[in-house]
């Protein structure tokens, strides 16, 4: 019954839900204010019965970070928990999600049980001696040896190494005599997602954007929902729904899960080059500029190495190319100028004038330029150091059958943007596993040096 009256309460408008709360006492308003499960939605709270994983599949908006942040801190504040991980995708995303962030824990904790924050040791310590600390999915090794009887994983979909993350987890997951851990995420069909789902012991809760509609921003609606709505992105990051495979794509789930390698791979590369698909423009709305780092083992395979794609200005997606050609002691940068002409190749060379550059310019359609590199996926020959969900959520949604219902190439309304990390790995597999690039369209290359 608590709830519908939040529910209720959350309906009005804002001036008229100030009002009544101002009816109440100070300390009435501020119990009220505080207590969570008078606020959140049955959703929200944490599912009846025992339970040792609780996963939580949502879409954006939805609450997902403040239903985590308030569970961690209601079982500290009761004693339940006392020893707690607290697991991001990053250790940035850990520090300013879980933490830090506007529904992290440092913010909604109740003043006089409010946790200190040592960002140099990533602790949080309560008053009454619980301590809860990060980690990065990106570092699983950091997870072997600590102990804890409570863990809060976020965004589970999107951590770079999740078995060994999740296995390293759960092995230290053995104090008191109920450890349990809740995995707030926006779903992705990722191998150990579905693992999850298939467990008859997990509990399982589902939420999407829409859930929470009265408690976001109005121009998040506008900009946000009305913009993705009804499309393949939407579905999954709004309405949370795990989606299949697209019927003819280039790449499938299994082709990519069949070559992914763990986070102990070390190979023995030949050659690495940096690819880069620069956007026309720069902005809130334009493409992204696709950076995609891989290698050539002596074998002749391929390793996806990095994807550093995003929104940039000219000079930073620069900087991020220069920067992962270092790190990686890369051999060549290689980048697509057909919209920037000589101007891509001048951005480089400000940050680094002695870069190696390879120009390439895109003289075929982008399924055409596809193909060659989806098939050395069917052949076993390309392997993902690891995972990179935004890249391979493009790969797994670029169509090239004309006579599918999803229409012929990489179709915007279905995934919602343009596949710039797909175009950015087609140059850097045809460079290094078709034939070295020399300025020509790569499909000519396929096909003059691998008739088979």
């Amino acid at each position: 019954m608590r709830c519908l009256h939040a529910a209720w309460l959350a309906s009005l408008p804002e001036a008229l839900r100030n009002d009544l709360i101002a009816e109440l006492s100070p300390k009435q308003a501020q119990a009220l204010l505080q207590d969570w499960a008078f606020w959140a939605r049955p959703e929200q709270l944490p599912p009846e019965g025992r339970w040792r994983v609780w996963l939580l599949l949502a879409g954006r908006g939805f609450g997902k970070t403040r239903t985590g942040a308030e569970l961690i801190s209601a079982r500290i504040k009761s004693g339940a928990a006392r020893r707690v991980a607290l697991v991001g995708a990053t250790a940035a995303d850990a520090r300013n999600v879980m933490v830090e962030g506007e529904s992290g824990l440092l913010n909604i904790a109740d003043p006089a049980h409010r946790p200190r924050w040592e960002p140099s040791k990533r602790r949080l310590t309560w008053p009454n001696g619980a301590i809860a600390t990060t980690y990065s999915a990106e570092e699983p090794e950091r997870l072997r040896g600590p102990q804890h009887d409570f863990a809060w994983c976020d965004e589970l979909a999107a951590w770079r190494y999740p078995d060994e993350t999740w296995a390293m987890l759960m092995f230290g997951l053995r104090l008191g005599q109920d450890p349990r851990v809740v995995v707030t995420t926006t779903p992705r069909p990722t191998r150990l997602v579905r693992a999850l789902l298939a467990d008859p012991s997990v509990a399982v809760t589902r939420g999407t954007t829409y859930d929470n509609r009265a408690n976001l921003p109005p121009a998040f609606i506008q900009q946000i929902i009305r913009r993705y709505e009804g499309t393949r992105l939407g579905r999954q990051e709004l309405e949370a729904e795990l989606l299949d495979d697209v019927p003819g794509a280039l790449w499938t789930r299994e082709m990519i899960e069949r070559g992914r390698a763990g986070r102990d791979a070390h190979p023995d590369l030949a050659r690495i080059v940096v690819a880069v698909d620069p956007a026309a423009t720069s902005g809130e709305n334009s493409d992204e500029t696709g950076i995609v780092v891989v290698g050539l083992d002596g074998s002749g395979h391929g390793w996806v190495l990095a994807d550093l794609s995003g929104r940039y200005m000219p000079a930073d997606w620069a900087r991020r190319a220069i920067a992962a050609y270092r790190e990686h002691r890369a051999d060549r940068v290689v980048a697509e100028v057909n919209q920037g002409g000589e101007m891509v190749e001048a951005t480089l060379r400000m940050i680094d004038p002695d870069v190696p550059f390879t120009a390439v310019r895109a003289s075929r359609g982008k399924i055409t330029r596809a193909e060659p590199a989806a098939a050395l996926y069917e052949q076993g020959r390309v392997h993902h150091l690891g995972a990179f969900p935004q890249l391979e959520d493009q790969m797994c949604a670029f169509v090239a059958d004309p006579g599918s219902r999803y229409g012929a190439g990489f179709d915007r309304n279905k995934a919602g943007t343009s596949p710039d990390r797909v175009d950015a790995l087609v140059w850097a597999l045809s460079a290094l596993l078709i034939e070295p690039i020399k300025g020509q369209g790569i499909y000519d290359l396929y096909r003059r040096g691998h008739r088979t």
